[in-house]
């Protein structure tokens, strides 16, 4: 293995109440919340610690975005429906929270020919004219790679950490193996 740094840039995860929820009566109860029905159609709650945002949804389902570490997503959510459950008592309190999203962010230190990577390694996309970076999926693990010239990279799709770090170390063999460095 490598010894890439591999940083984490953000966490998407969800969770499902198992209730629906009265957007209009629930968002007094939260600080700082937007909400704009025209708009979107749930809620907006901004955390300033973790510094996250929530999304909130009539369904009952959340989505928390901006966390760095899987514990500060969890904590989000947690946080956040502590807030929503002093307007609604009914809320569980048991509830399932999953992660949906790492990216990840890593620089492979050399730059790179985007043509020839396009050329030589499969399962890539490469149009510059509609986006700069390559994409490049793999499927063990399974996770989305943008490859940019200047040899930085974006790992996406990840659910834990060690699945960003390998897509991105399985990256950095396959191009040194092809040449392409």
């Amino acid at each position: 293995m490598t010894d890439l740094e591999i940083k984490v840039e953000n966490i998407v995860s969800s969770a499902t109440l198992g209730k629906s929820i009265d957007l209009n009566s629930v968002a007094p109860a939260l600080e700082g919340v937007e909400f704009n029905q025209e708009n979107f159609p749930g809620l907006v709650y901004k955390l300033k610690e973790p510094k996250t945002a929530a999304l909130i949804f009539g369904s009952g389902k959340l989505v928390c975005t901006g966390a760095k570490t899987v514990e500060d997503s969890k904590k989000a959510i947690h946080i956040t429906v502590d807030h929503m459950r002093t307007l609604d008592p009914d809320i569980p309190h048991e509830f399932e929270i999953k992660i949906q999203n790492i990216v990840a962010s890593a620089n492979l230190g050399k730059t790179l020919n985007l043509e020839s990577v396009a050329l030589d390694l499969e399962n890539t996309e490469y149009e510059p004219e509609q986006f700069p970076g390559l994409v490049y999926r793999l499927s063990d693990p399974k996770v989305v790679l943008l490859l940019f010239g200047s040899g930085k990279v974006v790992c996406t799709g990840a659910k834990t950490f060690d699945d960003a770090q390998l897509g991105v170390e399985k990256t950095k063999e396959r191009l040194d193996e092809l040449g392409l460095f």
